[in-house]
């Protein structure tokens, strides 16, 4: 029996346009890379390039959340691993590691995403191919560790 396994994105480049005054990544970048990451596994839901053409639906980002642990910088090479934690017929909750390609970690994100009709636009169910997809995915997934790092809150604890 196969270990259950989190998404793996392709190989995605850290390109010099992206690179702040600090010499590294800019955090909007880190964004854009979830994002890369995110349009891959949400293929495999069903929502690929051609969905919104297709269907007049699509899917939003609700809320993103990033934590920054490491820099990474102009040129390296990274891949994001996605993991689904929960669905129902309008919305995902997904959490998502970014790596440096020699394994480290560099950040982490958690979304929410919608499935949206874009005539309104308005949250609308997903259709039903695209909702077993994602309970296939969540199945396996929920076999894995919940992410340390997902449901954190931001705030300054006062003594």
């Amino acid at each position: 029996m196969t270990q259950p396994a989190l998404h793996r994105s392709s190989l995605l480049t850290v390109e010099p346009e992206w690179i702040d005054y600090n010499g590294h990544l800019n955090m909007a970048y880190y964004n854009v890379l979830f994002d890369r990451g995110a349009d891959e596994l949400f293929a495999e839901f069903g929502f690929g390039p051609d969905y919104a053409k297709r269907t007049g639906h699509s899917t939003f980002s609700a809320e993103f959340h990033v934590c920054y642990l490491r820099e990474v910088h102009e040129g390296d090479q990274v891949y994001v691993t996605s993991q689904l934690l929960d669905f129902d017929e309008k919305r995902f909750h997904f959490f998502q590691h970014l790596h440096h390609e020699s394994g480290w970690l560099s950040a982490t994100g958690e979304g929410m995403g919608l499935h949206i009709d874009l005539s309104g636009p308005r949250v609308a169910p997903m259709p039903q191919e695209a909702y077993a997809n994602m309970e296939k995915l969540h199945a396996e997934h929920s076999k894995l560790p919940h992410p340390e790092r997902a449901g954190r809150s931001i705030g300054i604890k006062r003594g």
